[in-house]
């Protein structure tokens, strides 16, 4: 059956280019949209203005591009968003932010924020209090920051009661616009290209930053910004106990092989996983078996992605027992990790759920001397159930039964590694 939330989701899968002959990704609807529910959720708060310092967030309450780098960056970027005002953005680009970003009023664009010491924090609050005097005197909602930036944050805002800024936006940010997940949607496309690439490389004598390399190349190649984290390539006794990196390792003929991998498109991120046996051989029957319940979980947990039950129940339904403790889930949109979260606190942290949120969800399942096997699909929230937007099939090998929500598996041809 087609959601409505669907029905009224016309872009067209997937295009890159702006046409003028069908409704593809409207990015300035974008814009418009997600800073109206950032506005709304600052309104539906008692905090007064949000300072922001994750980039990702920067972007969007603005729509401006930072360095996507491999550690957190605090210095090069922020955003202030004042209830019933417009973003003030700081950058590190304030000369190009001005001439290329004309939905931002340039005099709201200013240089960037210096903040990696106590007087660069000092001078950030004095130019933002030149813009919104005393409202900065109320309660300002923090993001992120250091200990040596929180201290003297409290001292450049003497008046002010500092809050989570964080949890303010996350309310705004756990409900996806339709341009939001159509840019996820690009993003798993481009991800799942790049598995494509790994899987075709994937033969015994490779080693696992060599799979990986292909996966990039392709990402890189199809526009990706970055990549959801350094990625994994996992072989033979790394996955189990499953160590989460690529290393130089050499793949042996009938190892299994995790490959976790994501995307970036726009700002908004891939992220799934798949097992693969190496090389034209059939895997094990304890193989078979661990592989085939993780995949039941995987679907399980899926299952119960529905409006009006809680993230709780997706818990739940992720318990296994051969990988309890590495088994969860987590939102994804202009970060790759953001809430609703599914963890072993979820009953602590409950979230009902709704139309237009999105999860990753990835069981695992493994036993030390057989090999470990981790599976993930992205998961959109619709009014009638569960959308599984990451269809690339599983290896079929592994595979005794196949659920009706893999639209994949059981199509694809055997070919030769």
């Amino acid at each position: 059956m087609v959601t409505k939330y669907r029905e009224e989701n016309t872009v067209t899968e997937y295009g890159f280019m702006g046409v003028d002959w069908e409704e593809r990704i409207n990015f300035d609807r974008l814009r418009r949209e997600r800073l109206q529910k950032a506005k709304d959720a600052l309104a539906a708060s008692d905090a007064d203005v949000l300072i922001i310092f994750r980039p990702e967030d920067v972007r969007y309450l603005t729509g401006h591009r930072m360095h996507l780098g491999p550690t957190i960056i605090l210095s090069m970027c922020a955003a202030v968003l004042p209830k019933g005002g417009e973003p003030l953005l700081y950058t590190h680009d304030m000369m190009w932010a001005k001439r290329k970003m004309p939905w931002l009023n340039p005099d709201l664009i200013f240089d960037r924020p210096n903040c990696r010491s106590k007087q660069g924090v000092k001078n950030f609050i004095a130019e933002v209090r030149s813009v919104l005097g005393s409202q900065l005197d109320g309660k300002v909602g923090i993001d992120i920051a250091t200990q040596p930036m929180w201290t003297a944050l409290q001292e450049a805002l003497p008046k002010s009661e500092l809050v989570d800024g964080y949890e303010i936006l996350c309310r705004a940010k756990i409900i996806k616009t339709r341009d939001e997940i159509e840019c996820l949607k690009a993003a798993t496309m481009i991800t799942e290209a790049g598995l494509d690439a790994a899987l075709r490389f994937l033969k015994p004598g490779v080693r696992e930053c060599e799979v990986l390399a292909e996966a990039w190349k392709t990402f890189t190649a199809l526009g990706s910004e970055w990549t959801q984290c350094s990625n994994i390539v996992c072989s033979g006794p790394y996955t189990a106990p499953y160590r989460r990196f690529t290393s130089d390792r050499v793949i042996r003929v009938g190892d299994p092989v995790i490959i976790d991998i994501g995307a970036c498109f726009n700002g908004y991120w891939g992220d799934f996983t798949r097992t693969y046996i190496c090389g034209d051989v059939d895997p094990t029957p304890e193989q078979i078996e661990l592989h085939q319940e993780s995949y039941d979980t995987l679907f399980k947990a899926i299952e119960a992605a529905t409006p009006g039950d809680t993230n709780f129940g997706i818990h739940k339904a992720l318990q296994n027992p051969h990988g309890d403790h590495l088994s969860g889930g987590h939102g994804a949109g202009v970060s790759p990790w953001e809430p609703p979260w599914v963890t072993s606190i979820t009953d602590q942290n409950l979230t009902t759920l709704r139309p237009g949120m999105v999860f990753s969800i990835e069981p695992y399942a493994g036993k030390e001397g057989i090999g470990g096997f981790r599976l993930e699909n992205n998961v959109l929230v619709t009014e009638t159930g569960p959308e599984v937007y990451s269809p690339y099939p599983f290896d079929e090998r592994l595979l005794t039964n196949v659920h009706p929500l893999d639209r994949t598996t059981g199509r694809t041809r055997p070919r030769s590694r």
